[in-house]
């Protein structure tokens, strides 16, 4: 049995899917949530092996979610998103249904499982890729700290620290690790905000109080929240563009 879980914040959305499933005796329903919050614990708790997952969503996004999750099923989505989106997943192999579900795109998609199941770590890296560079989370980041969820505004992050497979995001309610790398970051944040000055650190301009000379061609910034931190040749170049200095 493929052991699936709905989520989708519409009940109808959900009894469509299940209709549909009905088709497919193969496939067993554990568990139907309403949000991603819902949708986490679940598949802690039941470790499906597909979930249909809407996008936009009440508290966190689908994707979002997605990437809070430590293992990961087989995703399809359910889903009214843009565009944008939809061809990001066709690129990537993901597949989506559109709402309203039509009775043949979902039995195409559910032909296509079987590559998803056999192939399924691969798939997932494909789709946090894609689903990181959204617009629909380029004003936020949520994160996962002592099994707490936090939602932190960009606006609010003072710098980022690369730290092996993670980033460390420092706030002024402390340091939260997010599972991306510097690169991915320094792509998606928006460039006339946040600078990389380093190969470790990327710093949110609006923080930057002083900019000093600590010894010859190495200079160092100083946060408002009384950090130093240190600025490689090309990140000095960078931040004095940014400034305008």
């Amino acid at each position: 049995m493929i052991r699936t879980i709905l989520i989708d914040d519409e009940p109808l959305a959900r009894d469509v899917v299940k209709h549909y499933l009905s088709n497919f005796p193969d496939v067993e329903v554990v568990a139907e949530c309403s949000d991603g919050f819902e949708g986490i614990k679940a598949i802690a708790e039941h470790q499906p092996d597909l979930i249909f997952l809407d996008i936009q969503m009440p508290k966190i996004s689908g994707f979002e979610m997605l990437e809070l999750i430590e293992k990961h099923p087989a995703v399809i989505f359910t889903t009214a998103f843009d565009e944008y989106a939809i061809k990001a997943f066709e690129v990537n192999a993901i597949d989506y249904l559109l709402k309203p579900i039509e009775q043949g795109r979902f039995d195409l998609a559910m032909q296509k499982l079987p590559t998803r199941l056999n192939n399924i770590d691969a798939v997932a890296k494909e789709l946090l890729d894609v689903a990181g560079l959204s617009p629909a989370q380029s004003n936020r980041v949520v994160v996962k700290k002592n099994g707490v969820i936090k939602i932190i505004a960009v606006v609010d992050i003072h710098y980022l620290e690369a730290d092996d497979d993670y980033v460390k995001l420092s706030t002024s309610e402390g340091i939260f690790q997010k599972n991306k790398t510097m690169s991915f970051f320094e792509k998606t944040l928006e460039s006339s905000q946040f600078i990389r000055i380093h190969r470790s650190y990327i710093i949110n301009l609006a923080q930057v109080t002083k900019i000093e000379l600590k010894e010859k061609d190495s200079y160092v910034v100083l946060l408002k929240s009384d950090i130093w931190l240190p600025v490689s040749k090309t990140g000095y170049i960078k931040l004095k563009a940014a400034l305008g200095i």
